[in-house]
């Protein structure tokens, strides 16, 4: 039987390829018709493959003819889906290999040749690259043959970098070349523009030093092999001990307290709930320190207790943990109070601060103002030395209100930085502190404490986001000033996600006016939300750091990041048969006590995470999205005339008859099992089911699913005024849909889970408890339990479930389950979304 161009369109878009690469193929019967043959005989619309292996498919159907459409085929194939085979070279070796070699496989010898399993770290790769320079020392000897070169390398088998990652090869490249030829010469450099050409060939060069920079930092942003502090911008930091001092036994003592060890510390304010942006900073400080084998602390900046809540400190520890990071030491700014103020009035007798009580207009007048007119100093810039001493001790007496006087640095009001116009260095607050009481009345600056706490603590590469660039000049003016050791500031890019706000003050409206169910609503982008939501901690570290490291900022689609998520549960979590919206089947021609014990795997590509057993009966529920009640040749599914298979049962089922009641919505449908006939009818398609079997107490009831949306219409809500992002919401985000079914597997995945978190806090103890060392506590709760439900969405336990302690294996479970969405499965064209009703 002819399938019409509309049902390939379906169907390989329900197999993953994309509208556009769908309707290219369907065009041409010639490719078509061997690609639908070779896709449904491997079922390849239950393999969840995403676009690019749909496309090394249709590769191997080109190429067929190379092979025999048997084992061999098969084996390219299951390369393909597993993700084993994952470029289009790899899968001509494949071809290759399997046209010359005899099946069984030599395993060994065929993941050689393909590439599958490999692995470089970049010193290996720079020997590699080193010794085949060298060896070809009379042909490569500058560098005009690098382009060349890179050819020549990924061309011959002997260099043995054929399967290394492209940018990896080239950024090592890069390095052996700078090596032995010296820096890499600018194109069109070499001479001053002539004259009376305007600056033309000035002018181009600039355009192809900044084509270079740009390639450079889709380089170095570009995901590569290994970890993403061996390449790029941050692995060239300076080495510890490599940031000059204005008083070179800074260093000397520096060096002998860390031992020439990298030291980093994550900063944050206690005055808000972390977010997506701040898994990137603690992502890179940990992880340098980490990667070379140092040290990182966790430093809170408690230095505004106007802001400052106890439920900050413990959910940002609680986070740094969850995200699997452990601090070297928790430490706190306000440690550091008398020190701070005793340099402070260090820094008044050095001539170099001041007391002042200049207003906030004031200031701003003295900066110029909204007319950028002139700068000039302060009226009190130069009072005398002991005038200041004595009003900033009168300030820490309390004799000065918020706002009557400040200390100020004195810097230089003619620097075009504005960091350095005199910036405040304290400030009066009448407000307790949640560490030292009623002790203090004013409290140092963020520009005051920060490079200073920094240099307390010997870090030696204050890593933080590229918004404080312009802070670095401040930071290293202090520091000279008081002539304390100097540590280097070095800025990476922020991050940032589409569609969403990360601005505290944002993000406080919204859970204060009610938008939002709290700062960890599963909506929000705040990693208290993301946990809530069932995204694996492993994955949003995989997503900040799969981005490379590089100092420009980045803006990614949340489409990105929820990629990054849908990879780390494909390979981690259970498949479980799981009904939305469930509709009702009675299979008339088996009788009422039929019963058959299916076994099905907890995950069809990874065998040792083993079986569930699930019952089948006369009756079973399938989703209302998976029924039609009229007859549709596009459609795939179970409709009036179509036969559709169940996951997992021996045969399938065709429809006889339905029932509606008066609203005309369906309420149950009747079927035959094709258990009986010959030949059995083929089904174009498999759905999945969940039986009635009271002795196995299937179904499992679920009490409510939440299905959430991006929260904002525009891709910017942060930018938008304080009323427009508000307006900016879309009302429908999130989807209450009660009484899901699922397979009785459930319960074994939440035990397993539990269990599997349970271990991790044990071994951690052991280990602790191994080094003499405090343990961290459990930070995971029932999120942990995640499961795919099988061609719906990818789900987690929320807060709200409530699962019972004890009970007696084989009774019925009384379990409140309640699911978030974690992440949808790729999009399907025969298929709805996740969705229901309010």
């Amino acid at each position: 039987m002819t399938t019409s161009v509309e049902e390939l369109t379906t169907y390989f878009q329900s197999c993953g390829l994309t509208p556009t690469r769908t309707s290219e193929l369907v065009k041409n019967p010639k490719s078509s018709t061997p690609a639908y043959a070779l896709f449904s005989k491997y079922a390849i619309q239950d393999a969840n493959i995403t676009d690019k292996q749909g496309m090394l498919l249709l590769q191997l159907v080109k190429d067929l003819g190379k092979l025999d459409q048997g084992e061999k085929e098969g084996v390219v194939v299951k390369g393909i889906t597993t993700g084993e085979l994952a470029s289009g070279e790899q899968v001509t070796a494949a071809i290759k290999y399997l046209s010359t070699h005899p099946l069984p496989l030599n395993t060994e010898e065929y993941n050689t040749f393909c590439g599958i399993g490999f692995t470089i770290t970049p010193t290996t790769l720079h020997t590699l690259l080193t010794t085949y320079l060298t060896s070809n020392s009379k042909t490569i000897t500058s560098w005009s043959q690098f382009g060349k070169t890179q050819g020549l390398l990924k061309a011959d088998e002997k260099a043995g970098v054929k399967w290394a990652p492209a940018l990896m090869v080239k950024e090592e490249l890069e390095k052996v070349f700078e090596e032995r030829f010296g820096k890499r010469p600018v194109p069109g450099a070499g001479g001053k523009a002539r004259a009376g050409t305007g600056g033309m060939e000035e002018k181009k060069v600039a355009t192809a030093s900044g084509a270079e920079a740009k390639a450079k930092e889709k380089d170095e942003d570009a995901t590569a092999q290994g970890s993403p502090f061996s390449h790029g911008w941050i692995s060239r930091l300076h080495q510890p001990g490599g940031n000059p001092q204005k008083i070179p036994t800074r260093m000397d003592e520096h060096l002998k307290w860390t031992g020439g060890k990298v030291f980093t510390r994550f900063p944050p304010e206690p005055n808000g709930f972390l977010h997506i942006g701040h898994s990137k900073a603690i992502a890179i400080n940990f992880g340098y320190a980490a990667y070379h084998l140092g040290h990182c602390y966790l430093r809170f900046d408690d230095t505004n207790p106007e802001a400052e809540e106890q439920i900050y400190f413990d959910k940002m520890l609680e986070a740094v943990r969850w995200l699997g990071f452990e601090p070297f030491q928790v430490t706190y700014s306000s440690d550091h109070f008398e020190r701070l103020y005793q340099l402070a009035r260090g820094l008044i007798e050095r001539g170099l601060a001041y007391t002042s009580d200049d207003t906030a207009e004031d200031i701003a007048a003295q900066r110029g103002g909204k007319d950028h007119a002139a700068r000039f100093p302060s009226k009190d810039r130069n009072k005398p030395v002991s005038q200041s001493l004595q009003e900033f001790s009168d300030m820490r007496a309390g004799k000065y209100k918020p706002g009557e006087m400040t200390l100020r640095m004195k810097q230089d009001m003619d620097n075009p930085n504005p960091v350095m116009w005199d910036i405040i260095a304290y400030r009066v607050l009448e407000k307790p502190h949640h560490r030292t009481g009623t002790q203090w009345c004013i409290y140092p600056t963020y520009d005051f404490t920060h490079c200073l706490c920094d240099s307390f603590e010997n870090i030696s590469h204050s890593l933080c986001s590229s918004e404080f660039v312009t802070a670095r000049e401040a930071y290293e003016w202090l520091c000279d000033a008081l002539e304390v050791y100097k540590p280097r500031q070095s800025e990476y890019g922020r991050l940032s996600l589409e569609g969403t706000v990360t601005s505290k003050r944002k993000l406080l409206r919204l859970v204060k006016e009610g938008h939002v169910n709290g700062w960890d609503d599963p909506r929000l982008y705040t990693l208290v939300a993301l946990k809530r939501r069932g995204v694996p901690p492993q994955a949003i570290v995989s997503f900040v750091t799969g981005l490379g490291i590089s100092p420009s900022p980045s803006t990614i689609q949340i489409s990105r990041f929820e990629q990054t998520v849908r990879q780390h549960l494909e390979t981690t979590t259970a498949r479980l048969m799981m009904v939305l919206r469930p509709i009702i089947v009675n299979i008339t021609n088996l009788p009422s006590d039929f019963y058959l014990e299916i076994e099905k795997p907890v995950h069809p590509k990874n065998p040792a995470m083993g079986t569930n057993k699930v019952p089948f009966t006369n009756k079973v529920y399938i989703d209302a999205d998976d029924f039609r009640p009229d007859a549709d040749p596009n459609f795939f599914r179970l409709a009036p005339g179509a036969t559709v298979g169940l996951l997992n049962v021996p045969f399938p089922i065709t429809y006889v008859s339905h029932k509606t009641n008066d609203k005309g919505e369906v309420t149950s449908i009747e079927c035959r099992y094709e258990n009986e006939v010959s030949p059995t009818p083929k089904p174009k398609t498999w759905i999945q089911w969940v039986a009635e079997h009271a002795p196995s107490h299937s179904p499992v009831r679920v009490s409510e699913t939440r299905i959430f949306k991006r929260l904002f219409k525009s891709d910017d809500p942060g930018s938008l005024s304080s009323e427009d992002f508000i307006k900016d919401i879309d009302v429908d985000t999130l989807v209450r849909v009660d009484g899901a079914l699922l397979e009785v597997g459930i319960w074994k995945v939440i035990d397993d889970c539990l269990k599997d978190a349970k271990k991790v806090v044990e071994d951690r103890l052991k280990e602790a408890k191994a080094k003499g060392i405090e343990a961290p506590p459990q930070v995971d709760g029932v999120e942990v339990v995640r499961f795919q439900g099988l061609r719906v969405a990818y789900f987690a336990l929320d807060y709200d479930s409530v699962l019972e302690k004890d009970y007696k294996e084989g009774e019925e479970r009384k379990d409140k389950l309640v699911l978030n969405l974690i992440a949808p499965l790729k999009e399907d064209a025969g298929k709805k979304a996740v969705a229901g009703k309010k």
